[in-house]
């Protein structure tokens, strides 16, 4: 097996490190904090443009270590160059989440990315209710992915079924929650911090945790906080890392900003 490149902690363009423009040629790792209604393939596209304008070449290749929803913010991990080969290891490291559920409606997509389509009572529903159902959301579970998802089915996604109203039979996924824990609690919203393995859908836990408290849930906000031992705080924004490719100023001075 071929082995791969050891990713150099002075190629991680993040706010505590700035590399040499040679970083360019051994391949970069960029911490990026996601916008809301960014996709992520937009922030691809709007910084591979940066550096291929940088590099004054037609093509090079960049990708991201694991999607998140357009309404979500928080870390998003860009591979450059020969560190693309490190996307599949990245995306399987263990992940971080803090959301905000609505409590007491749901929606087709289990997000605020849809209108609510039902309603439900929320007045049972106490702080000691949702410590009894936590339990039930952490260490090796069950999860039906939602619908509103990209997993394809007989060669079509599923969101793309989704958006024509339809249904179509899914299988369960084992995942390992190693935390599931209630922050805040201010009806009708529950705020949650999740610690998971690859390919848990925030979405659905806040879907099946309404359905376990008798009513119904939906995200309304949702940031990743970490990808393994990468951090969001350490992350730059898009313009942050865009001023850094264009190197129109110092990465001291865009933190400054």
């Amino acid at each position: 097996m071929k082995q791969l490149p050891v990713i150099l902690e002075e190629n991680i363009i993040s706010k505590k490190n700035r590399p040499s423009s040679a970083a360019f040629k051994e391949g970069l790792v960029l911490l990026i904090d996601k916008p809301m209604d960014w996709t992520s393939f937009d922030v691809v596209n709007k910084l591979r443009f940066k550096i291929k304008h940088k590099l004054g070449v037609k093509k090079i290749k960049v990708g991201h270590a694991g999607t998140l929803d357009p309404m979500a913010t928080g870390l998003l991990i860009l591979c450059v160059g020969k560190y693309t080969k490190q996307i599949e290891s990245m995306t399987g490291m263990d992940k971080t989440y803090t959301t905000t559920l609505k409590l007491g409606a749901t929606t087709p997509s289990y997000d605020a990315e849809s209108d609510e389509d039902a309603q439900f009572p929320t007045k049972h529903i106490t702080s000691d209710l949702i410590d009894e159902v936590l339990p039930q959301f952490r260490g090796e579970i069950k999860q039906l992915p939602p619908m509103f998802s990209a997993i394809k089915i007989k060669g079509q996604k599923l969101y793309n079924l989704a958006r024509k109203g339809k249904t179509v039979e899914r299988t369960a996924r084992s995942l390992i929650i190693n935390e599931c824990k209630a922050t805040r609690f201010d009806l009708p919203e529950l705020d949650l911090f999740i610690d998971c393995s690859k390919g848990t859908y925030i979405r659905s836990i806040g879907h099946d945790l309404g359905a376990a408290l008798g009513s119904g849930a939906y995200l309304i906000a949702l940031r990743r906080e970490s990808i393994g031992h990468f951090k969001v705080e350490n992350a730059l924004s898009i313009e942050e890392a865009a001023a850094w490719i264009d190197g129109a100023i110092s990465l001291d001075e865009v933190i400054a900003i």
